[in-house]
């Protein structure tokens, strides 16, 4: 039996000769960004997510994403601990007394943890690395919300309970993922806070 691939644009059609035909759609986001300010313009802050599971790989796309970020000296004193068991995910919705309640519905989580003892830009790195998953996740169709955790006590303990993390790693925040169950409007490029920017001096 004869086997050939063409391939056309997304999507791979496969033929078994005198069998049948079989159509493979590739798992990409239906709405392709077409460039960097576009997946910007579409990221926002996803809080409510269906009930869908969020594949192992679309997981894994985001980390690798992470663990390009920029990182002083090169240092990388990130952690990240991936939680996809509900009975994890749902008491983190109670870490916070606001702005922790979309773990209620996320089907995953990614805590980014840090040994602040390696560097003293280890809050930035942090923070980009946790951009990076963002945006990732905008690309791979997910929606996505960072939950903020340093700096709280009671916050930080109980993610760190959670997750088994040492006392001696600081917990920055938690990114929250899981398909969109509601809509948000694009950035409107019009209306973009320009009189931010300065040139040359302030």
């Amino acid at each position: 039996m004869s086997i050939f691939f063409c391939i056309f644009a997304s999507e791979i059609v496969c033929a078994c000769v005198g069998v049948r035909y079989v159509r493979v759609q590739l798992a990409i986001n239906k709405s392709v960004m077409t460039d960097f300010r576009t997946l910007c313009q579409h990221r926002r802050s996803i809080r409510t997510f269906t009930s869908e599971p969020v594949e192992r790989e679309k997981i894994d796309y985001i980390l690798q994403c992470a663990l390009m970020s920029p990182s002083g000296k090169r240092i990388n004193p990130w952690e990240f601990v991936v939680v996809t068991d509900v009975d994890v995910l749902r008491p983190l919705a109670g870490c916070k007394t606001y702005g922790s309640q979309m773990f209620n519905t996320a089907m995953a989580g990614i805590v980014v943890a840090l040994d602040a003892s390696l560097t003293d830009t280890w809050q930035a790195d942090g923070a980009i690395a946790a951009e990076h998953m963002l945006l990732a996740a905008e690309e791979q169709g997910l929606g996505a919300c960072w939950c903020h955790i340093y700096g709280r006590a009671e916050s930080e303990a109980m993610v760190r309970s959670l997750t088994n993390i040492p006392d001696s790693y600081s917990v920055l925040c938690v990114i929250a993922l899981g398909y969109k169950n509601e809509e948000r409007k694009n950035y409107d490029l019009q209306k973009l806070l320009y009189n931010k920017i300065h040139n040359e001096k302030f």
